[in-house]
């Protein structure tokens, strides 16, 4: 049963990984929260007095117990730096109703679905992809995750394991706009739609016949990427509009 509104869900952080200096994942032990994959949660803090809460998207499926979320710290705010010091045992707050619709009961059936993210905008994929539905309904899945450096590709070691699971269904391509590294593109996402790199590097075609694309992430990615894919034929979806191109931008 979903928890009233209003009433703010307990949480103990059971682990906190810290990726780099910036980014961190919380795992965190909670009462049950009814999502869909894809969908943010506002997570929160008591600061002097005051709760203080920002969206995050759910990295774990609806079906693992254990919540996940992956942040950056935005070194002047007032939560994410406090979130990123936070301890095994210590408590933080979650509301009661997950939102969002970067979700695939939004999205039409498709040939091949691309999920394009920058930065900590992977993480509903992360959900979407651990999730059954995505393989029910996706012949083929190619990730996109565009970085400024190397060390920013967070969450390899789970994403390799699903790509040899997986096989030839899921290509997992990485993007880096700062340094060149082996296997990586260099440049951004919008400019290798345009070009023919990421299409090309996947193996899948980018076009209005077969193709579902999600985007999440920087607000200007998401924004280019957009216009990029309506030069190559593609609209944004909307449920009385059937389109290609489902974009949410909670940032």
């Amino acid at each position: 049963m979903k928890p009233p509104m209003g009433r703010w869900l307990e949480g103990r952080v059971l682990e906190n990984r810290h990726w780099t200096d910036a980014l961190f994942s919380l795992r965190v032990e909670a009462p049950p929260l009814p999502f869909e994959a894809g969908q943010f949660v506002r997570i929160a803090l008591d600061i002097k007095g005051e709760r203080v809460a920002r969206p995050f998207s759910f990295v774990n499926p609806p079906a693992e117990a254990v919540l996940e979320f992956y942040g950056v710290i935005v070194p002047d705010g007032p939560l994410s730096p406090r979130l990123a010091r936070l301890s095994a045992g210590e408590t933080l707050y979650i509301a009661p109703n997950p939102s969002g619709f970067l979700v695939l009961s939004e999205v039409p059936d498709a040939q091949t679905l691309w999920l394009m993210s920058t930065g900590t905008g992977i993480a509903p994929f992360l959900s979407i992809l651990a999730s059954d539905t995505v393989w029910q309904r996706y012949p083929n899945v190619v990730l996109v995750h565009a970085v400024r450096h190397a060390q920013e590709l967070t969450y390899r070691d789970w994403l390799d394991a699903l790509r040899r699971r997986m096989g030839e269904r899921l290509r997992v391509l990485s993007m880096l706009s700062r340094e060149a590294a082996p296997g990586a593109l260099a440049g951004r996402i919008p400019a290798a739609i345009s070009d023919g790199r990421l299409a090309a590097a996947a193996g899948r075609p980018l076009s209005v016949d077969g193709t579902q694309v999600m985007l999440c992430g920087n607000p200007d990615m998401v924004r280019d990427a957009t216009d990029a894919l309506k030069a190559l034929g593609m609209r944004k979806h909307r449920r009385r509009s059937p389109g290609q191109i489902t974009v949410e931008n909670f940032w």
